[in-house]
């Protein structure tokens, strides 16, 4: 039995934050580092990034009085999870909605969400499900705070549940509202890292019917003595990020490693592969992956595009991805890849419907 993705819908939101992050976090760098600060920033490849974080009544950005990160300290976890509770699932339907603009999503089974910048309870899955009126006989999954592959998850779940039970439907969300986590920092490397990341929500319905992409073979490969380069932690002021600026060179020299490339490929030759799904999480990350495969310059042009209109949106990212390979010219042999915390490895195969 094959599962088959066959849509997917995006959401952001509408303020655009990239240029103000900039302004604020550059006005905060000792002048030491604010040259390597301001010349990584024109090297992200970033444009735009989306906040669910309104402008003040003048327009102004968070950053600024009047903004949520503007009048005095860092809000602490707990304002920043209430914003969370009534932002996600609007952000989440909103994807929903595009979804559905595709597909028909009548007799939904299975609901998975993938979200690890926030929690609530009850639950996103079911917030979201009251809100679309599933039946209560809807099974549920959340998977939280898995990072940037929890995308991943989600969707090799819903590849599981399909293989297992081939008249399920299942509806497949992810949603991060990144910029809650604000962390105050004068140094250019976390300040590096926070700007990479921004707001979205992603939709996809998969069952066993054929259309879109199949769902091939899963993979996982974890890099060894990497578990400190990419870490969360949650405290008093939210969830703080540590994304080192080791992590291109380690995911590049585990490209190198033969086991480790034949996990991600599948023992496939990276250039045959016609349809890379790579999560943009930077884009030095993304160069280290194209340079270390050897693959043609315009071989990850899709997930440089999220990246440009988006930034990382956490698991989201690849979800964004898989839906302008859709849009585009058919894939042969796909392969869909995350990086996450661990330092881990996690995807899966995937090709057009013939």
């Amino acid at each position: 039995m094959t599962a088959h993705l066959h849509a997917i819908g995006v959401a952001t939101p509408d303020h655009d934050i990239h240029a103000a992050f900039i302004d604020w976090a550059g006005a905060r760098i000792a002048s030491a580092e604010r040259r390597l600060f301001e010349r990584m920033t024109r090297r992200a490849g970033i444009a735009h990034r989306w906040s669910v974080l309104p402008p003040t009544v003048t327009g102004g950005a968070p950053t600024t009085t009047g903004g949520f990160y503007g009048d005095g300290g860092m809000p602490g976890t707990a304002a920043r999870m209430a914003i969370y509770a009534e932002a996600a699932p609007t952000l989440a339907i909103a994807a929903v909605e595009a979804l559905a603009a595709q597909v028909p999503l009548a007799g939904i089974t299975h609901l998975v969400v993938a979200s690890c910048t926030g929690f609530v309870a009850p639950g996103l899955d079911q917030i979201v499900a009251r809100r679309l009126g599933l039946a209560g006989s809807v099974e549920r999954l959340l998977v939280g705070f898995m990072g940037c592959y929890a995308a991943v998850a989600a969707l090799r779940s819903a590849r599981h549940i399909v293989r297992s039970d081939p008249a399920a439907r299942v509806l497949v969300i992810a949603c991060e509202l990144s910029t809650l986590h604000l962390q105050d920092d004068d140094r250019a490397e976390p300040l590096l890292a926070q700007l990479q990341f921004g707001d979205g929500a992603a939709a996809a319905l998969v069952t066993a019917d054929p259309a879109g992409f199949r769902l091939d073979q899963p993979f996982a490969a974890t890099l060894p003595d990497s578990e400190a380069l990419i870490r969360w932690a949650i405290t008093d002021r939210g969830f703080a990020m540590h994304l080192s600026g080791e992590v291109p060179r380690r995911i590049a020299a585990g490209l190198a490693d033969a086991d480790f490339r034949q996990a991600v490929t599948g023992g496939q030759d990276p250039v045959a592969i016609d349809g890379w799904a790579v999560h943009a999480g930077g884009r030095s990350i993304l160069d280290a992956v194209q340079t270390s495969l050897a693959l043609a310059p315009d071989a990850l042009n899709a997930s440089r595009a999220v990246l440009a209109a988006n930034g990382n949106m956490s698991s989201a990212t690849l979800m964004f991805t898989l839906a302008r390979l859709l849009e585009g010219p058919p894939v042969e042999r796909g392969v869909a890849l995350a990086f996450g915390p661990g330092l881990a490895a996690e995807g899966f195969g995937f090709g057009s419907v013939a």
